[in-house]
């Protein structure tokens, strides 16, 4: 009797830590997860910020052609064209 007592003992003891485990397992699963969703938020914000400054990026180039830089000065005039273009649109709509 003492033997399937030991057994019994033994096999308990084995179960205890595989819970432990698992509860220790699971708590840090979900640390990870919150700390997975702190760095993706923080991913979105920045890549908004990277947005942001490359239209800052883009308007400032665009001002420096106006303003008789020579650089961006076929783009500018491009942006300008479409920009005549799409007015002479709304205008021809409005007309009709």
């Amino acid at each position: 009797m003492s033997k399937i007592e030991d057994i019994v003992d033994s096999l308990e003891n084995k179960i205890s830590k595989v819970l432990h485990k698992m509860e220790v397992l699971k708590q840090t699963n979900a640390k990870i997860s919150q700390e997975l969703a702190i760095q993706q938020q923080k991913n979105i914000q920045q890549q908004e910020d990277i947005s942001s400054w490359i239209e800052k990026y883009e308007t400032l180039k665009m001002a420096n052609s106006l303003l008789g830089s020579d650089e961006n000065n076929r783009e500018t005039k491009l942006k300008i064209n479409t920009l005549i273009r799409d007015i002479d649109h709304c205008i021809a709509q409005l007309s009709e």
